[in-house]
C-alpha cells in the first residue's frame, strides 16, 4: 500500500515573508563628519576649515571620500596664507570632497589611466566643463596614488599619504600632501599670483626671427587683449617663425584676409591658460581649445596637441607643426616658436595639409587624435554615468565591495526561490 506524504503549500506571501527575514546590508546613515574631523588631531586644521565653511554641505550627504590635508601641508601652503573670500574658500575645500565611497582596496585597482571622480565643487555650477572633477591615477611600479584635475596641464596636484579612517559604505577620509585647486577657477587667476605684464610684442622682437608674427600681432589689435589675459588663467602662445611664413605656399593669402578674419587666426595661435613645455609634452587631452574657439564658439577652432618623436606637435586638420624653441617661459605667460603657420580649417578649409614635406618627422610620425566625448557624458558598461566614470579610451569600472556583496545577495535569493518552486 503505498504512503503518501503531505507536502506544505508555499505560497507567494510566504516566499515574501521568508525575503522579509532574510539578512540584509547594513543601511547607510547618515553622520558628523565635522565631529569625525574633530578626533583626529592631525587633521585639527583642515576640520577647523571644514567646519566653518561647508559643514552644511556635508550634513545630509552619504558614501563620501574625504581628502584631508595634515596641518604641517596646510600651514605651508601659499594660497590659504591669502586672504581668500569665503567662497573661494569654500569651493576649494569642497574640491576635496569626493561623491563616492571608495574603500582602500578600490584605490589599489585603479588603473595607470586613471578614473574621474566628481566631488562637491561640480554640484555648485560654478566648474567650468568636468573640472569640478578629480583624475585619481595610481603608479603599478610603487603603488603610489596621486589625484590631479583632469585638464592636461593643471598644476594643482596631489599624493595620498595615508587612510585616515574609514566607515565602510559612508565615509573614508585620506590624507593628502598638498591642497587641491580647481583648474581654470577665478580664484586662481585672482588670488594666487599677480599679473606679469609681460610686453609680447617687444618679447618676441627680442627673441629675432619672430618679426612677422610681431608685425601682425601689433597691427591686429589682437596682443592687447592677449596681455590683458595675462592677469587671468594665463596665455599660451604658439609663434610661427619668420621662416614658417615664407614657407605659406602661395595659395595661401593670410595677408589678404578681412581683418576680423585675421585675428581670428592669430587668436587660433593661443591657449587661453598657461602651459609651460613640461606639461605640453606630458599631455594626456589631445583636443585643446582655443582663444578663437571662445570667440567663434565651442568645438571650433581647436588645436591637437601629441609628442611625437620626441617633441611636440600641434595638428589643425590641415597644418602640423612643431614646437622648435622657448621663446618666453615664466607663469602666467608661455611662448613657444613653431615650425608653420597654424591654419584652422573654419577659414582654409578641410583638405590635406598644406605643409606635407617628404621626410617631415611631423608628417611621418603625427596622427590626428580623435575627439572624445567628456568621460561623465559617455554611457558606462551597462547603463547611465556614475560618479566614479572611466576617462576616454578606458572601458573599466571599479566595483565596491558593497555592490559585490549586492550581487551575491541577489544571486543566493535567486536560487531560493528556484528551489521553492520545484518543491512546489
Amino acid at each position: 500500500m503505498a504512503i503518501l506524504y503531505d507536502i506544505p503549500l508555499v505560497t507567494p506571501l510566504a516566499v515574501l515573508y521568508l525575503l522579509l527575514l532574510s539578512p540584509a546590508p547594513p543601511p547607510v546613515l547618515a553622520f558628523n563628519i565635522t565631529a569625525l574631523l574633530s578626533s583626529i588631531p592631525e587633521l585639527s586644521s583642515f576640520a577647523s576649515l571644514v567646519s566653518t565653511t561647508i559643514s552644511s554641505d556635508l550634513s545630509h550627504r552619504t558614501s563620501l571620500t574625504l581628502l584631508a590635508i595634515p596641518n604641517p601641508y596646510i600651514s605651508s601652503s601659499d594660497l590659504l596664507t591669502r586672504r581668500l573670500s569665503s567662497t573661494s574658500l569654500a569651493d576649494v575645500l569642497r574640491y576635496h570632497v569626493l561623491l563616492q565611497y571608495l574603500s582602500w582596496s578600490d584605490l589599489q585597482k585603479i588603473p595607470s589611466s586613471g578614473v574621474l571622480v566628481t566631488t562637491l565643487f561640480q554640484t555648485t555650477g560654478r566648474a567650468t566643463s568636468n573640472y569640478g572633477s578629480v583624475n585619481i591615477t595610481r603608479n603599478p611600479s610603487n603603488g603610489v596614488v596621486s589625484i590631479h584635475s583632469p585638464a592636461p596641464y593643471s598644476p594643482s596636484n596631489a599624493t595620498v599619504l595615508s587612510l585616515v579612517k574609514t566607515l565602510p559604505y559612508n565615509v573614508t577620509i585620506l590624507a593628502v600632501n598638498s591642497l587641491l585647486v580647481p583648474y581654470n577657477s577665478d580664484l586662481v587667476a585672482s588670488e594666487s599670483r599677480p599679473p606679469l605684464g609681460l610686453n609680447i610684442t617687444k618679447a618676441l622682437i627680442d627673441a629675432s626671427n619672430f618679426n612677422v608674427a610681431a608685425s601682425m600681432l601689433a597691427a591686429s589689435g589682437v596682443v592687447e587683449e592677449f596681455e590683458a589675459d595675462e592677469g587671468g588663467a594665463g596665455i599660451t602662445l604658439f609663434v610661427p617663425t619668420d621662416t614658417a611664413f615664407a614657407d605659406l605656399p602661395t595659395t595661401v593669402r593670410l595677408q589678404s584676409l578681412p581683418a576680423d578674419k585675421k585675428a581670428v587666426v592669430l587668436k587660433f595661435h593661443v591657449l587661453h591658460s598657461y602651459y609651460p613645455l613640461g606639461s605640453l609634452e606630458s599631455i594626456v587631452n589631445p583636443v585643446q581649445p582655443t582663444l578663437a574657439t571662445e570667440a567663434m564658439g565651442a568645438g571650433s577652432f581647436t588645436l591637437n596637441i601629441s609628442r611625437v618623436n620626441g617633441s611636440v606637435a600641434i595638428d589643425t586638420g590641415i597644418v602640423q607643426a612643431s614646437v622648435t624653441q622657448t621663446v618666453f617661459d615664466q607663469n602666467p605667460v608661455a611662448i613657444f616658436g613653431v615650425s608653420e603657420v597654424l591654419l584652422p580649417r573654419e577659414v582654409f578649409g578641410k583638405g590635406p595639409p598644406v605643409n606635407a614635406k617628404p621626410g617631415s618627422p611631423v608628417m611621418a610620425g603625427a596622427q590626428p587624435p580623435e575627439s572624445t566625448s567628456s568621460p561623465e557624458n559617455s554611457p558606462g558598461l551597462n547603463g547611465p554615468p556614475s560618479h566614479l566614470s572611466s576617462p576616454p579610451g578606458f572601458r573599466q569600472e571599479i566595483t565596491s565591495e558593497a555592490a559585490i556583496a549586492g550581487g551575491l545577495r541577489s544571486l543566493v535569493l535567486a536560487m531560493f526561490c528556484i528551489g521553492l518552486y520545484v518543491v512546489v
